[in-house]
Formats: C-alpha cells, structure tokens, sequence
C-alpha cells in the first residue's frame, strides 16, 4: 500500500480503506477520492485532553477511496515504518502518514524537553500496518541492546520502536561532556532491545539548541 518514490515523495495505493496523513501533505492523486479534516493529537477524549494540555494544534487528514495518493513534507526524507502488532513512538512533528491497520494516540513521556509544539507527549502509532515518518536528511536506525544502551541529542531524535525503556539524563550534554557548555541540559537514553530512529539534523527544542 506504502512505496516510496524517490526518498521524498509517498505513494499510497488506496482500495477502499483509509489512509491518514499530515494536513496539506498531499502533492498530487488520482482516482475516485473523498477527503475529511480530522483533529490531532490521538483519537477519543484521551486525545482532547492531550492537545489541551500541550497545545498541539497538528491537523490530520482521512483519504478514503480507489486510486493514488501523493504525499510529501517540506522536501523531507520520508522512511517506512512496518509495524507487526508492537507500537513506534514518534515525535508528531514526524509523522507523515499512518494506513488504516493502525491507531494513533499519545503518551506522556515526562519532563524530557520535547520538541517546541510537541509539549511532553509522544505520538504513538501501533497495530499492524505501515506509517510513513519524515527526517531533516537522511534517518540513521540504531539498535538499542541489553549490552549496548544508546544516548541520544534530544534535537535528533524522532522515533522508537521496540522493548526499549526511555529515560531523561539531565544535567549533561555532548557539549558539557567535551567542556564547552551550553545546549540542552539533558539527553535521551534507551534501554532493552528495540531501535531508535534520529536524524543528521538537529531541531531546536525548548531547553534551547544544540
């Protein structure tokens, strides 16, 4: 249903079922296409009250019918995602397109300076399907193991998936570690065994830059 043209373009085949994705990321179909404006922020009242809590305003859009969907983000790499029953925790800023195998919601992951507008929650997608997240350049995909736990720049992060525990180290930087001061005053860690996707492009997040 999902298949990438190029690294920056989407096409999504439709037969029938649904296809969410960004508002104002379609770029082109074809077909027979009927178009609904949903909300974000997760679906239910759990959804509410999250985009009243963080203030995201991010809209989403349900593409129902036969024929092809074009989507594309702001020339962004786009990256498939398959999921089989587990759940990709993603910043919302990220998330390009879900099918219509999978649900969205939110999750709290705690005072860990998110992205600006993404507040203190996660965008989590899960069931079986195919979702379609974007990254500034090309996305690296470490493999976080019992022997092997990972830090991340908080600026580079987008997504995870996996067995994996995320926690906050505060207080330390890759700058304060090399003696130059500055930056986020904490970095992402992860443990258990999953992946976890980031970025070669650090955004800016509300602890300041990177």
């Amino acid at each position: 249903m999902f298949r990438l043209q190029g690294s920056k373009v989407l096409a999504v085949d439709v037969t029938g079922d649904a296809v969410k994705a960004k508002n104002g990321s379609m770029v082109a179909y074809d077909g027979q296409m009927a178009f609904k404006k949903l909300s974000g922020g997760g679906e239910g009242v759990r959804g509410m009250v999250t985009r009243r809590l963080t203030g995201e305003q991010m809209t989403v859009m349900e593409v129902r019918g036969h024929g092809t969907c074009w989507f594309a983000d702001r020339a962004s790499e786009i990256n498939l995602v398959g999921l089989q029953g587990d759940k990709l925790y993603v910043e919302s800023s990220n998330l390009l397109a879900t099918d219509a195998g999978l649900r969205t919601g939110t999750t709290f992951t705690g005072l860990r300076g998110a992205s600006q507008g993404n507040g203190l929650f996660t965008t989590t997608v899960e069931g079986h399907g195919q979702a379609a997240i974007t990254s500034d350049g090309p996305a690296v995909v470490l493999r976080v193991s019992a022997q092997y736990p990972l830090t991340v720049d908080p600026g580079a992060y987008i997504a995870h998936q996996g067995n994996v525990r995320q926690s906050l180290q505060s207080g330390v930087t890759f700058r304060t570690l090399l003696g130059e001061g500055g930056g986020e005053a904490f970095q992402m860690r992860f443990e258990g065994d999953g992946l976890v996707y980031v970025q070669p492009s650090e955004r800016n997040t509300i602890a300041g830059d990177a």
